[in-house]
């Protein structure tokens, strides 16, 4: 059996004591860790001590628990480098689909858009710029909800009344489940004149270091314009979207620029 490096115990020990926290305990002891990891106690103490001196891990008293504030710089971070690298995304992916191209964020049960690259020839009016809009029939609402379960979306929406917006609205919370589910297999949602007539759109989720979908990277335009264009506009669309999750730190190939 090929031995444990280093590194390896190290981030072990991290992870069990994360596991503690999670559980509501106030961290643990080199006891405690050591007899959840089944290791020897001295050399899960030079774990933690080295992980403690890393940053990583914080103790008060015998117990040694998560330094949050480690946690609070790299999500700081990552919302630096969504604003930043994400404009690089727009620009690119606008450059290459000619359609205009948004980021959006979850407020609630509704999407707002935090980013937009609309180039002229898109013939789009007006900025979308921290509008709010449904996430049952918006553009981007299918891909932020993309990681979560079916009874949290339905809690998401339990007070929502789906109206309609466009001829192909979802009319109720299993009519969008259905949709979602379908865009997964897919690996990017298509919104088809669901927020307004004529409308056609092309999203996938954007994910940070810890695996969370904290952005939507939408392609938006005319169906009559961006339909017959589906399949390059979503190859597009799919690669700026794993660069832009590189630059956040999630595990992935990173094909851009």
């Amino acid at each position: 059996m090929p031995k444990t490096s280093s590194m390896g115990r190290g981030i072990t020990a991290v992870l069990a004591a994360g596991s503690r926290n999670a559980e509501g305990l106030p961290g643990g002891t080199v006891a405690d860790i050591a007899a959840d990891l089944g290791k020897d106690r001295s050399q899960v103490s030079r774990s933690l001590r080295t992980a403690q001196q890393e940053g990583f891990l914080a103790r008060r008293d015998r117990y040694y628990t998560l330094d949050w504030s480690l946690l609070t710089d790299a999500q700081q971070l990552t919302q630096q480098r969504l604003q930043s690298d994400g404009v690089t995304a727009l620009e690119g992916l606008a450059a290459e689909t000619d359609e205009g191209c948004f980021l959006g964020v979850l407020s609630g049960d509704s999407t707002v858009t935090v980013g937009e690259r609309v180039p002229a020839s898109s013939n789009m009016v007006g900025s979308w710029l921290g509008r709010p809009y449904p996430a049952y029939c918006s553009d981007a609402g299918q891909a932020l909800l993309w990681e979560e379960s079916d009874d949290e979306v339905r809690t998401i929406f339990s007070d929502v009344a789906f109206v309609r917006h466009g001829p192909n609205t979802p009319v109720d919370v299993e009519d969008f489940l259905s949709r979602l589910r379908t865009a997964r297999v897919r690996g990017y949602s298509i919104v088809d004149e669901e927020a307004e007539p004529g409308l056609y759109s092309l999203a996938v989720p954007i994910r940070d270091f810890k695996g969370d979908v904290v952005a939507a990277l939408q392609v938006v335009g005319a169906k009559t314009r961006l339909e017959p264009r589906l399949e390059p506009s979503a190859k597009a669309l799919v690669s700026w979207g794993k660069w832009l999750e590189s630059t956040l730190g999630h595990a992935g190939p990173q094909n851009r620029p």
